[in-house]
């Protein structure tokens, strides 16, 4: 998730934003994609780096995961804060913000939130330390997308498993078509070049997922 996606979020007022993105596994040497033949984008921006560190929580019996959500509170990049991922809609994803705060208690704004779906302790579940290249895709609009580089750490902190891999994402922003027909083909030339340069299918849908082992 990037500045151009996201309001300004406070403790009272939540930043919301639907993600529409695409995740693909990609070996430790595979080269970076070629999107010049991407439609509507122009320009690419020079990657800029950012070490993000975030814990997940759930409760003792899942409940959030059962229910298709994730809770984290995440340092690092233009997005540190707290967030909760709601279930899949369709072709995106719900994701609501909030800052950080003072200490690592999840604050009273997050935890009513979370109301709908739990109100038990929640336990740490889940470190993901992440070394993320970022790069936005330009077009005459704005923001096409973002495009993400992965290098991942993560620690299933139940049962004291360690996994790492890379990943790339590709996420629509403000500037990309609104239409089924416009979103199909970028998506179809986004997958022509992640297949060039060696990428494949996600082999996991999420982050979390892949760090619990799933």
């Amino acid at each position: 998730m990037t500045d151009p996606h996201h309001g300004a979020a406070s403790a009272d007022e939540p930043s919301r934003v639907v993600e529409v993105e695409r995740k693909y596994d990609v070996d430790a040497d595979t080269p970076l994609p070629d999107w010049t033949d991407l439609p509507g984008v122009d320009a690419v921006s020079p990657g800029e780096l950012r070490e993000l560190d975030a814990r997940y929580l759930d409760t003792a019996d899942a409940e959030l995961s059962r229910s298709g959500v994730a809770l984290r509170r995440r340092t690092g990049g233009p997005d540190a804060g707290w967030h909760i991922k709601g279930p899949r809609e369709g072709d995106g994803r719900l994701e609501i913000g909030w800052p950080l705060g003072d200490g690592e208690d999840v604050p009273s704004a997050v935890a009513e939130t979370l109301a709908r779906w739990t109100t038990g302790e929640l336990l740490p579940l889940a470190r993901i330390e992440n070394s993320r290249t970022a790069f936005l895709l330009l077009g005459p609009g704005g923001v096409v997308a973002e495009f993400v580089d992965d290098h991942v750490r993560a620690t299933d902190l139940r049962a004291g498993v360690e996994r790492d891999w890379r990943e790339w994402e590709f996420e629509l922003g403000p500037a990309a078509p609104a239409d089924t027909v416009g979103r199909a083909e970028l998506f179809a030339a986004v997958e022509r070049a992640v297949a060039a340069a060696g990428g494949r299918e996600a082999s996991s849908g999420s982050k979390l997922a892949r760090a619990l082992g799933f």
